[in-house]
Parts: C-alpha cells; sequence; structure tokens
C-alpha cells in the first residue's frame, strides 16, 4: 500500500529500521531447568565463546574445566561459598555486575552464563534477612519475599538487557497436581518461581533418558508429560520439541548468527 503522507511514511520508515537495527531482537535469552545432573552447566559449553559464567551452585564449573584452561569461560565462582548466618554472595555480585555493566565489561563477551538462578535468589533472600537483622532464620511471610521479589525482577531485567546472549539455568522440584499429576516445576524461593519464566523468551528443559548406547541429553523446548516448557522461536517450526541440547545450532535453526566474539590474549 502507497502511503502518500510524507510524515506517516516517514515513521513507518523509521519504526522499521528501528527494529532492524535494535540489537534485542538478534540476542537469545533462555531460562535452561533442569534436575541436577542434566547437562545444564555442561550446556554452556554449545554458546557462543566467550562465555562469562557466574556461579552460585558449588561445584557447578567442574564440567567445563577443559573450556576454563582454553580461555572459552571466564568463570566467577567466589560466589559458591555462601554461609546462611553470614551472607556475602549476593553483595558481591551485585558490587561486581554494577561495575562490569558500567564500565562495559559485557560487551566483550558472546554469553552471559547463571549459574543457577535457584541459589542465586536464595543468596538474594539470605542478603535480605541479613539486613533485616535475622541472617540464618526463616524467611517472614508478610516482611521478607516481596522485598525478594522486588530484587529477583529488577536485577534480572539489568541480566536480560546485556549486550550478548544470556542463559540462566534453574533446578526443577516434582510436584503433585491435582489435575495434571506428577509434574516438575521451577523451583526457586518465594515469587521467584512466577517472576523469572515470565521475562524469558524461552524456557527449556534439560533432560536426559536412558538407551542402549547409554545416557543421551535431550533439550525439551515445548511442555509434554511431566515437564513444562515453551518456546517463541519455535512457533514457525524451525525449532522440534526435543532436540540436541546446542546452543548454536538452535541460533542457526532460526538464522541467527552463531560467530564468536574474540578471546581474550
Amino acid at each position: 500500500m502507497a502511503i502518500e503522507n510524507e510524515a506517516l511514511a516517514k515513521e513507518l520508515a523509521k519504526i522499521q529500521t528501528y527494529y532492524k537495527d535494535d540489537p534485542q531482537q538478534s540476542k537469545f535469552n533462555v531460562l535452561l531447568m533442569g534436575e541436577s545432573g542434566s547437562g545444564k552447566s555442561y550446556f554452556s559449553r554449545t554458546c557462543r565463546f566467550p562465555i562469562h559464567f557466574d556461579s552460585f551452585d558449588p561445584g557447578g564449573t567442574k564440567c567445563v574445566r577443559r573450556w576454563i584452561e582454553e580461555g572459552k569461560i571466564i568463570a566467577d565462582t567466589k560466589y559458591e561459598a555462601e554461609d546462611p548466618k553470614h551472607p556475602s554472595a549476593f553483595e558481591k555480585w551485585k558490587n561486581d555486575f554494577d561495575w562490569r555493566e558500567k564500565n562495559g565489561y559485557f560487551k566483550m563477551f558472546g554469553t552471559y552464563f547463571l549459574d543457577s538462578s535457584t541459589t542465586w535468589a536464595m543468596s538474594i533472600m539470605n542478603h535480605i534477612l541479613k539486613k533485616a537483622g535475622i541472617a540464618g532464620d526463616a524467611p517472614r511471610f508478610t516482611k521478607d519475599y516481596t522485598p525478594q521479589k522486588v530484587e529477583i525482577r529488577n536485577w534480572m531485567q539489568r541480566i536480560l538487557n546485556l549486550p550478548c546472549d544470556v542463559v540462566v539455568t534453574g533446578h526443577l522440584k516434582l510436584d503433585e497436581d491435582p489435575d495434571k499429576g506428577r509434574i516438575f516445576r521451577y523451583m526457586t524461593t518465594g515469587d521467584g518461581a512466577i517472576v523469572i519464566p515470565l521475562m524469558f523468551d524461552e524456557l527449556w528443559v534439560m533432560r536426559t533418558k536412558e538407551t542402549s548406547q547409554g545416557v543421551e541429553y535431550q533439550l525439551l523446548t515445548k511442555s509434554t508429560g511431566m515437564y513444562m516448557a515453551r518456546s517463541r522461536l519455535a512457533s514457525d517450526g524451525k525449532i522440534e520439541t526435543v532436540e540436541k541440547p546446542d546452543m548454536k545450532e538452535l541460533r542457526k535453526k532460526v538464522k541467527l548468527s552463531i560467530e564468536d566474539k574474540p578471546l581474550f590474549k
């Protein structure tokens, strides 16, 4: 349709140009869920390098030691050693994140990897309880969960605005649903189980399957059986319900770049 009004034509062109040049449209953000041992941390080796890896799960980086030694993964493990009675992990992380974000540190990376949101959210609650003078105690339902929810939402939005791909892992717990029976749900404290998934484009589940050849690692992109997943990128049929857990291959399927950024010397 020809647009004869010059002002309207310019507005349309401006919107189309913005969409084409918007870096957010070429980025990938994934909440990668799974049980312990399902290969969530190991998945990082398939992402675009270099990868900044913030680890809140004790020992979570051991499976990618080779890529750390090769300089493809830069792992910050100082947040793993959290003591609920003397919490410090979240305070350290937010100070580091603030400095790195303001100084353009993340522009050097192909992927930001947070492992895991479950323990990260726990560290936020520990921080809130410490500020309230009750470190190590149980959270107070009417006083502590709302501040945690606000911190989770605000910080996760900053993570998702980073100038690189974002992969955040999360643990699953088995629940009994009155309508669906036994089902795995995303595990975190407070309202994080609702807030965090809503912020992501992709909700994927890592699972293992026993085969005659041994254990096979699978990636679910859509809900099936006991697992809940979804994919906005799968709407055009290019991504299957069950995929090989390989980030670059999935980016290639939806015609996004798989190019790494230069490694550090």
